[in-house]
């Protein structure tokens, strides 16, 4: 099990659990750190003293084969794993030089003791000092935070708004320096899995080179170097899309650290201080409390940050009234008193600060915003990805960098308004003309598939995709994925589809292009998987999305024009449930799909389309027919999965896709030859 991620939202609230999971960091560094340090005394040794080369080279190769990476998340990629055991792999080779008798070390001191000197100089040590940092300011904030507390609400109110305002700038400072040090220690983590190992392999490189005698066993590592050099140069191209993104998360979460909290389990959930009385009075312990809406339950945990560990029993109560404790009644500040079912008498606590009370009386109190989204894919879309891909094909297929290379942010969007125009996107016929170039092109196509509410594979899908790049054969990723495929809507699929057939093609031209299966994961994991929460755990899944798009784009053909063994039941009612509506009576608005843009006439011709679908539902029509005439709801496979992962996503998480209706005079009389369906009453459009 891998070390857990660090998540920046956890950084304001400080809590007994994110304590724990930046201890398991930390103490991994300190074993990294006394682990340099052996390796490099010993390859010290190595080089000094000749005589004494067997028995030095043999305690090296057993410090690296003792030695086991830890890689943050649940699971690593293959290059990772390449990565992890190359350690092992180095000791075998040492071991073998050892039986050679080789004796010659020559640039030992350049190429492997500098370079761990100056990892473990600059990062781990820069990562000690941010430590200290963080120590100091943690202690200075709860000494402060106590202090200001204790306030007597009887001072005069310029006294309280200036204690007010300098705790606020402890608190903006301290939690400003623990971002930059959770940041830190992350970023040391993912870099010893390149800047750590390389040394080593260049070490090794030097023996082949200096060794006469090595030159066999040279040979014989040479297929393992190359795959090992692939794996660390994917891993640092990974490395530094991460770092890009978690950096930028780290300044979002500076600028605006409310708009990005981690969404939660609990409504509510902070440091509270909770009046206890004792034989000599009362006394005010901090509480780490949580507080969950449905069930009405309170669990408060004493915790103090400062000494780092718990002051007494967890207890947990039922909610049965809030009020807030008026100011002259208490010399405190920002208190109110809880009543709970299930314990006598009142429970007074005092939150951080006035906005901090307002929360928790909100979140008691049941009140909680609504957020309404935009709509999904329509008959415009598939004609602007349509025409940028046929221009790529057409004018760019072998061009250098080919997605990868970004064009002029205004040509792009310039270029994506005269697509979306539904006068142009009805022309179908009317190509991209030459004067775009072709990363513009490139750059309109991705930047479509990102203005999409959710992304081309679903939010609920999410999940099982990155399930199924985990599995460890090979064969059961590409089973588990073509069955996820085809549990998709018919319009994402189709789109991933026409999407993936051009990726495929461009693959094959990557001698040309040098945009390799690899590099076009890489470019497009994160947009048609991106996650439904910007997490740090999130940005670590990413190399899981680029290895799911490798997936399809190698096994294309079988994924999309064949029907999995094993098709899930959800996949043959939703044909039997198109087939029904095409085929009696309009969509009902919940029925219709949710559309990007006002749909104008289409005059594209869709036959092919038609028959592949007509093909489907002649396949599974005969076996699901009955248990269809017996169900009385209508059909949503990608919102009744029997998957456990693929669950309904609920209105009140971000990004979620509530229905929403398309006003009828806004949708043009669409022959139903075309996939579409008029209403008696009004015209509206429904598509497949």
């Amino acid at each position: 099990m891998g070390l857990p991620a660090l998540e920046f939202s956890d950084c304001c609230l400080d809590s007994p659990q994110f304590r724990e999971r930046l201890k398991s960091h930390e103490a991994e560094l300190d074993k990294t750190n006394k682990f340099i340090k052996e390796l490099i005394k010993d390859g010290k040794s190595l080089v000094a003293a000749l005589k004494n080369l067997s028995s030095a080279k043999r305690k090296f190769a057993d410090s690296l084969n003792e030695f086991k990476f830890r890689c943050i998340g649940d699971a690593e990629t293959d290059d990772e794993i390449c990565i992890a055991k190359s350690l092992q792999e180095f000791a075998t080779v040492l071991r073998n030089l050892e039986d050679e008798r080789m004796r010659m070390i020559e640039n030992a001191g350049e190429v492997l003791i500098t370079p761990l000197e100056k990892f473990r100089k600059e990062q781990i040590g820069a990562a000690k000092d941010a430590k200290k940092k963080y120590d100091k300011e943690t202690e200075k904030y709860c000494g402060v935070l106590e202090k200001h507390l204790n306030l007597s609400s009887k001072k005069k109110e310029s006294q309280l708004q200036e204690a007010d305002s300098q705790v606020d700038l402890v608190r903006q400072h301290f939690y400003e320096v623990s971002l930059e040090y959770v940041f830190k220690v992350q970023e040391v983590q993912e870099r010893k899995m390149f800047e750590f190992v390389e040394p080593l392999l260049a070490f090794l490189q030097g023996l082949f080179t200096f060794y006469h005698h090595g030159y066999e066993l040279a040979k014989d590592f040479s297929d393992f170097k190359t795959e090992l050099t692939i794996s660390i140069q994917n891993t640092r191209n990974r490395f530094e899309g991460t770092r890009s993104e978690v950096e930028s998360l780290m300044r979002k979460m500076k600028e605006n650290p409310e708009e990005h909290r981690n969404i939660s389990p609990f409504t509510m959930e902070g440091y509270l201080y909770v009046q206890e009385k004792r034989h000599f009075g009362t006394s005010w312990v901090k509480h780490y409390c949580t507080y969950q809406r449905e069930s009405k339950r309170i669990t408060m945990v004493p915790f103090d940050q400062k000494s780092g560990g718990k002051g007494g029993e967890d207890e947990a109560v039922t909610l049965k009234s809030c009020i807030r404790r008026k100011t002259d009644s208490i010399e405190k500040r920002f208190c109110f008193d809880v009543e709970a079912v299930d314990r006598p008498g009142v429970i007074t606590m005092q939150a951080l600060s006035e906005e901090d009370r307002k929360l928790w009386m909100e979140a008691m109190d049941g009140r909680e915003p609504v957020r309404r989204d935009t709509a999904q894919l329509d008959n415009i879309g598939f004609s602007i990805i349509r025409k940028c891909i046929n221009a790529v094909e057409t004018r760019g297929i072998n061009e250098q960098g080919l997605y990868r290379i970004v064009g002029v942010n205004s040509r792009v969007q310039k270029l994506l308004s005269i697509l979306m125009d539904p006068k142009t996107a009805s022309e179908t016929e009317t190509d991209i003309c030459a004067e775009w170039e072709i990363k513009t092109i490139t750059s309109a196509l991705k930047t479509y598939l990102r203005m999409l509410p959710g992304p081309l594979m679903m939010y609920q899908f999410q999940r099982s995709f990155i399930k199924a790049a985990k599995l460890e054969n090979q064969e059961s990723r590409i089973s588990e994925i073509h069955n996820l495929v085809h549990r998709l809507p018919e319009k994402n699929r189709q789109m991933l589809q026409m999407l993936m057939n051009h990726l495929a093609n461009v693959a094959n031209n990557h001698k040309q292009n040098l945009m390799t299966v690899a590099n076009l994961g890489v470019v497009f994991g994160p947009t048609l998987l991106r996650p439904q929460e910007e997490t740090v755990a999130a940005i670590m899944d990413i190399k899981f999305q680029n290895i799911v798009v490798e997936i399809l784009i190698e096994n294309h053909e079988k994924i999309f024009n064949t029907v999995p063994e094993t098709l899930p039941p959800n996949s043959q009612l939703l044909l039997l449930s198109h087939k029904k509506n095409t085929d009696s009576k309009p969509p009902s608005c919940s029925e219709r799909p949710l559309t990007l843009f006002h749909t104008a006439q289409a005059n594209e011709n869709q036959e092919t389309r038609n028959s592949i679908i007509n093909s489907s539902l002649e396949s599974v029509i005969s076996s699901n027919v009955n248990s269809f005439l017996h169900s009385n709801s209508t059909l949503r496979p990608s919102l009744n999965s029997s998957d456990p992962d693929l669950e309904v996503i609920k209105p009140s998480r971000p990004n979620s896709l509530p229905q929403r209706y398309i006003p009828c005079h806004h949708m043009a009389n669409i022959n139903t030859e075309q996939n579409w369906v008029q209403d008696s009453s009004c015209q509206r459009t429904h598509s497949l």
